[in-house]
């Protein structure tokens, strides 16, 4: 008789609801801090490495963004298109010192830690000794500044008052356990580094769901032919 195989339906709609389940993409967790920028011509470019250790030339632009991304190919860029003649056109240059455009973007109020809000973004011209790093000349224009004890630059112009390269999840929230770090690499300021393998290929459980609704209506088959026959 057929009239039993019914009974087996609900357990292979709940092995496909488990499937489907496991099917479904993990939403990525990104981090909350300051990315550092260099502008050649009109096009941004990630720092090859950090404010503590660039030494920029008389003439450079370089920007820094707040936001929340993965990594620095996901970073968000600093925005606007003010060049070096039009940040520093108040600033008269002198000898044995440099001129640094500075682009600071404090970001958008959706990556805002909790309670905050973010600055309107703006530029500044840094006039420093031609030695001096880019952190120095972040100093001279935008105090305070604040970094955590692995030289993360935390805030900017006391933005935002607090965490430093906190992780943060899918939904926006904080998770509990923070990701701070740095590119060791690079040297440019980074969030940790991500540890998930994608492959690219089938999951462990898409396979074994798969085989697990396979098995279910092969049975499902066989025990309707053999009621059949009975």
């Amino acid at each position: 008789m057929t009239h039993r195989l019914p009974r087996i339906l609900p357990v292979l709609l709940a092995a496909v609801f488990l499937l489907a389940a496991g099917v479904a993409p993990a939403q990525a967790a990104g981090y909350r801090y300051w990315s550092f920028w260099d502008r050649e011509g009109g096009k941004w470019t990630y720092a090859t490495e950090g404010p503590s250790t660039a030494r920029p030339a008389d003439g450079d632009v370089q920007g820094f963004r707040f936001a929340v991304s993965q990594d620095s190919a996901d970073a968000a860029r600093p925005r606007g298109t003010a060049g070096f003649a039009a940040i520093c056109s108040g600033t008269e240059a002198r000898g044995g010192d440099k001129r640094v455009a500075l682009v600071l973007d404090f970001g958008v109020a959706a990556d805002a830690p909790s309670g905050e809000r973010p600055p309107a973004p703006r530029t500044a011209c840094a006039r420093v000794p031609s030695d001096a790093t880019t952190a120095e000349a972040l100093a001279a224009v935008a105090k305070p500044l604040r970094y955590n004890t692995d030289a993360l630059l935390c805030a900017i112009s006391g933005y935002p008052h607090q965490g430093c390269g906190e992780q943060v999840a899918a939904d926006g929230g904080d998770r509990a356990d923070q990701g701070q770090g740095k590119d060791k690499d690079k040297g440019a300021d980074s969030p940790a580094a991500a540890t998930d393998d994608d492959g690219g290929g089938p999951s462990v459980g898409l396979l074994a769901g798969g085989a697990v609704v396979v098995v279910l209506a092969g049975a499902a088959v066989w025990q309707a032919r053999r009621r059949r026959n009975a």
